[in-house]
């Protein structure tokens, strides 16, 4: 597996989901991402890669025979039509609904869409809307 870019001095590195189907996840997140712009990174017999996301089958070295359990991914998208995007091509390629595109209210501006794919995972993606304040200034209250 080839490696761009390595991010230093980010909170996570990467996060693996291990899945039942590979070609079903493939398939979903392939059209999830590209939705999003965001191009897939590698991919091999057992696992695919995109930016610090890793999905591999349990067959993998790394999977030791068992899928993970259900996670929930947020995606940044770069505006709402995004959103919109990601969310039509999810249910497209197998997701099932988990909230349409919208307004939330977590913050001023939040405007998300939830899909499952295909092993259960929750996968979000949000526009945080326009701002004049920088990524690192934004505090959210859970």
């Amino acid at each position: 597996m080839d490696t761009e870019e390595i991010h230093r001095g980010r909170l996570i590195d990467h996060l693996q989901l291990v899945v039942r189907d590979l070609e079903a996840s493939r398939r979903f997140y392939t059209a999830v991402l590209d939705a999003l712009g965001v191009p897939m990174g590698g991919t091999g017999d057992d696992y695919f890669w995109a930016d610090e996301l890793f999905v591999s089958s349990t067959g993998s070295e790394a999977a030791l025979g068992r899928p993970t359990g259900r996670h929930h991914l947020a995606f940044q998208a770069r505006d709402r039509a995004a959103v919109e995007a990601f969310h039509r091509a999810a249910i497209a390629a197998g997701g099932t609904d988990n909230g349409a595109p919208g307004e939330r209210p977590y913050h001023p501006g939040y405007y998300a869409a939830f899909v499952i794919d295909p092993d259960g995972n929750n996968i979000e993606a949000v526009y945080h809307g326009p701002s004049q304040r920088s990524a690192e200034s934004i505090r959210v209250t859970f």
